[in-house]
């Protein structure tokens, strides 16, 4: 088994993007549980794409997205007296998103066997300012922006061999969530589930099972880079 490139999905397999944005949402003091607007922001991430790959809208940024999900969030709560200032500065939350705890020493491990690139449905500059924010030491940054299309398109995973001008076997798809690492499998990537049993919050637990159809299970990314001999 060859692998040269570890391609990672971001919010949630890297980054803790629950805690960072209630973080923002608590420090805006709203009268709202922070907690629940972070669950209910994200839950419009997969809806609003919808509309895209529908051609309802066109091609559209994640921050736009985002940006489109927030405001009917405001309007739902009630919340009316944000300037645009502070709304701009809170949708931007998810440019300010910490990793997690094992992500940066895992990557200096990574990073001296493999390529090690991003591969989120994130715009590019969401990620840059992301990877600035918390130390992400990315070989490259590569987002669907690039490619037009939203994962789980093929065109996203193939989109990475393309770049590195590798076979798609020769790409691992790295994510939390199973329905990533099923549309990589797909297209001819191996896959590494990690687990994130809290991507939504403290307050609950994410079940993590394990697929056999994935090329890795692992606890976090350290116990990946054992098992992938770095």
């Amino acid at each position: 088994m060859t692998i040269q490139v570890l391609a990672f999905d971001v919010f949630g397999t890297v980054v803790d993007w629950h805690s960072g944005v209630a973080r923002e949402v608590d420090a805006l003091n709203l009268a709202v549980s922070a907690a629940e607007f972070a669950l209910q922001w994200r839950a419009g991430y997969q809806p609003a794409m919808a509309r895209v790959r529908s051609g309802e809208l066109g091609w559209t940024k994640i921050d736009d997205l985002h940006r489109l999900i927030l405001d009917e969030l405001l309007q739902r709560y009630g919340i009316t007296h944000l300037s645009e200032t502070q709304i701009s500065r809170l949708n931007s939350a998810w440019h300010r998103l910490d990793p997690w705890p094992d992500v940066l020493p895992a990557f200096e491990r990574l990073k001296k066997r493999h390529v090690v690139c991003s591969l989120s449905n994130g715009n590019l500059s969401l990620l840059t300012h992301m990877g600035k924010w918390g130390g992400l030491p990315w070989d490259c940054i590569l987002s669907a922006e690039v490619f037009h299309a939203y994962k789980p398109d093929p065109r996203a995973y193939l989109g990475v061999a393309e770049v590195f001008s590798v076979a798609p076997s020769e790409v691992l798809l790295v994510a939390a969530h199973q329905d990533d690492c099923d549309g990589a499998r797909q297209a001819g990537l191996q896959t590494a589930y990690v687990e994130r049993p809290r991507e939504f919050g403290q307050g609950q637990v994410k079940p993590c099972p394990r697929h056999a159809s994935n090329t890795f299970h692992s606890t976090d990314l350290l116990d990946l880079a054992d098992q992938l001999g770095c």
